[in-house]
């Protein structure tokens, strides 16, 4: 299976469930985006690692365990999103010490906040992406030379639960034609969160 390489695009408020946020994934090499709900405690250390300038006046424990690693030369080489099941993201870290290479299972939002304090790439596999990936259509006319990055993507917000996809209960009664369109109008508003719950409802009918 190959390996599709990711970066963060930011992290958005849910604006349906309170105090959870949806950490969006973009895929480098295309358009795909790949939301994932997370906690309020790993959304905010993610945050913290993505504002360079900013230092909370004690480490976090995803800080702390950079220290421990620095002190024992433990180096986190890549962040693998391996599998997805009934909702849930699961994750593989790939550690290296002394030439010999280690996997631990972890949760999404921890190895993604490890990732970024390692400076180390985050990657899934096609199959997950093509599952779960959400694709956005974007107008070229409102694309300019001027700005060429800009794909009317939500931007990162100051954010703080869990690598868990929010159950799709609401939208169990619609048929697939209906979810589509519920779908498109998610993106289309940002609204991740939503977003995620209608890709899950469309995996559970195609599936």
């Amino acid at each position: 299976m190959s390996l599709v390489k990711l970066t963060i695009k930011g992290i958005s408020y849910s604006q349906t469930q309170n105090g959870a946020y949806a950490l969006i994934l973009n895929e480098v090499d295309g358009e795909r985006k790949l939301p994932i709900v997370i906690g309020a405690f790993e959304a905010q250390s993610i945050a913290i690692a993505l504002e360079k300038e900013i230092k909370p006046p004690r480490p976090l424990t995803h800080d702390l365990f950079k220290n421990f690693a620095d002190r024992f030369d433990i180096v986190v080489k890549q962040v693998i999103i391996h599998k997805l099941v009934d909702g849930v993201f699961y994750s593989s870290i790939i550690c290296e010490r002394d030439k010999i290479e280690e996997i631990i299972d972890a949760r999404t939002s921890d190895a993604i906040a490890l990732a970024l304090r390692f400076n180390a790439p985050i990657f899934t596999y096609k199959n997950i992406l093509d599952k779960a990936g959400i694709y956005l259509s974007i107008n070229p006319s409102e694309t300019t030379n001027e700005n060429p990055d800009n794909d009317n993507i939500l931007t990162p917000t100051d954010t703080y639960e869990e690598d868990v996809v929010v159950p799709a209960d609401n939208y169990s009664g619609y048929s697939l034609k209906e979810l589509y369109q519920k779908l498109d109008e998610a993106v289309q508003n940002e609204d991740y969160e939503r977003a995620a719950k209608i890709r899950d409802e469309i995996s559970k009918k195609e599936s």
